[in-house]
């Protein structure tokens, strides 16, 4: 619904999701130079883009693979970071509803943008063009900028000479940033930053990686300790430990 109680039409609904693809979408040219740069080939580089689709899982193979990594384990960190993408599948197919001939295909286009663009619209007509515009023009921009990327980092050589290497990191790090909305989610992010880096100097390279993903677990864990005690030292319902008499309370009926 639209701030004034209408139904929010669906020029506005294809704004939106276009806005999001756009922005997104041109951050595939960091990607082409990071990949490039990292070692691969023109057509592994947009290979990666048409079948994996998944931003953060292609900037962390490459740039386990820049670092030297085993490629298998690089292939591993970069897999349980795309494994939230079948969560969100989960729920995306209850409120899309689409028919199963066209699952297999809206399944390549389940991201972290088009589920965060599909959930907010309030009708399930409104969900189907935000996630179809969204991923279409996300995915043709994706690629395109992929390829741009990958041929100007042919073009200009050492992409490190360039400082071109921190591309990849910095545009993830844009497009983390603003999903940090709680404490807990931020304690995760920073717990995930220390382990990874950490661990750099003395774990083979992808390994880190894959060790920032305990941080979720353990800062959840840590969560759930503390409300705990926080509800067993709470006081009862009358604001006095149990077995205690309320001062000024009522007395019982003899």
């Amino acid at each position: 619904m639209a701030a004034d109680g209408t139904e929010k039409p669906d020029s506005a609904v294809v704004r939106d999701a276009l806005g999001v693809g756009v922005a997104v979408g041109l951050s595939g040219v960091a990607f082409g130079v990071t990949s490039v740069g990292s070692g691969l080939g023109l057509m592994q580089t947009c290979a990666l883009s048409l079948l994996v689709f998944t931003g953060a899982s292609q900037f962390a193979l490459v740039g386990a693979l820049a670092a030297g990594g085993n490629p298998l384990t690089a292939a591993a960190g970069a897999f349980f970071l795309g494994v939230r993408n079948a969560f969100y599948g989960l729920r995306l197919s209850q409120l899309l509803a689409l028919p199963r001939a066209v699952r297999p295909f809206a399944a390549q286009w389940v991201i972290d943008e088009t589920t965060a663009v599909t959930l907010a619209q309030p009708t399930r007509r409104a969900a189907r063009i935000g996630f179809t515009v969204t991923g279409l023009s996300l995915y043709l921009l994706w690629n395109l900028t992929t390829l741009l990327g990958a041929v100007g980092a042919k073009a200009i050589g050492d992409s490190d000479a360039w400082g071109l290497d921190a591309a990849g990191p910095a545009v993830f790090l844009a497009l983390l940033a603003p999903m940090l909305k709680t404490s807990t989610e931020r304690m995760v992010a920073g717990l995930a930053i220390l382990l990874g880096l950490g661990l750099l100097p003395v774990l083979p390279a992808g390994v880190p990686v894959l060790a920032a993903a305990l941080a979720a677990p353990a800062v959840l864990f840590a969560a759930g300790r503390r409300s705990g005690r926080t509800r067993q030292d709470a006081p009862d319902a009358q604001g006095e430990p149990d077995g205690q008499d309320v001062p000024g309370g009522s007395e019982e009926v003899r």
